[in-house]
């Protein structure tokens, strides 16, 4: 795999100080948004607003409730990386230049998302997340192509971002479905049941290109795995289980999860072996 410079002593830019403050600054305004605004402190529950259109029960490919708490480690990790990258002897990192900009662009982006379910809007919160998902791609391709500097930063870095990726993967799946539910077209003419397993089948040949693409850097493409296999499993789980029973739709979530949790882990192993 071809990698991007990866010196460390060229000294630290005002530029640089410039990007460290704003993205540890805008980390913790994010943050602190998404949470007051998800309903943690008290507030509407986003499976209460826009009508109830992204709740566990909505469509077949909403994943269960207790999926959403990987949310409190995807902050956790991002939190921890806005503090690391700000450090001042990261200012002239190559892969913290890269990629800076771009997270706290996401965290913005998941405030919005948020914002935008608040304000009752399923439509706009589909094309909010499909940007989500597309700036977390550019994050996700740039952390392969260049190489690992501080072993400790790259792991936070690579680790955080596979999470954030992997579970918005999902999500950005479930959130579509909901979105054609609320249409009223979410059967599209084959019936629910059967779009699920096609979307499903999307989810995990998702799962296997991030996979290949990033087989050389397991550090962040397990993650990817581990988030994607999270929310398929409790896709699964709230399947089996509740007002939306499905066992075709539960068995093909389980094993997509299956191949999402697999693939990175085959895939590095084979690049190894080269």
């Amino acid at each position: 795999m071809e990698t991007l410079s990866t010196a460390v002593d060229a000294p630290a830019t005002t530029r640089d100080r410039v990007r460290q403050v704003t993205v540890l600054l805008g980390a913790v305004v994010a943050i602190a948004g998404a949470a007051v605004g998800s309903g943690a402190f008290g507030g509407q529950p986003i499976a209460e607003a826009a009508g109830g259109a992204l709740s566990a029960t909505a469509t077949p490919l909403a994943p269960d409730s207790p999926a959403f708490s990987i949310w409190s480690l995807i902050y956790l990790g991002l939190g921890v990386y806005a503090v690391v990258q700000a450090l001042p002897r990261q200012g002239a990192d190559p892969r913290l230049r890269a990629v800076s900009w771009w997270v706290l662009a996401s965290m913005l982006l998941n405030a919005l998302w948020i914002g935008v379910v608040q304000a009752g809007s399923v439509g706009g919160s589909v094309v909010v997340i499909g940007v989500l998902l597309a700036v977390l791609a550019v994050i996700f391709v740039r952390l392969v192509r260049i190489a690992h500097t501080g072993a400790v930063t790259s792991v936070i870095t690579d680790t955080t971002v596979g999470l954030y990726l992997g579970w918005v993967s999902v999500a950005t799946l479930a959130n579509i479905a909901a979105f054609l539910a609320d249409a009223g077209v979410g059967e599209l003419g084959l019936g629910a049941t059967a779009w699920s397993v096609i979307v499903l089948a999307a989810a995990a040949a998702l799962s296997v290109a991030y996979a290949v693409f990033g087989r050389t850097r397991p550090t962040v493409i397990v993650p990817i795995g581990l988030a994607m296999a999270w929310g398929l499993t409790w896709i699964g789980l709230g399947r089996t289980n509740g007002p939306v029973v499905d066992q075709t739709v539960a068995t093909a979530a389980f094993a997509a999860a299956a191949i999402a949790l697999l693939a990175p882990l085959v895939t590095s192993l084979a690049a190894r072996r080269r």
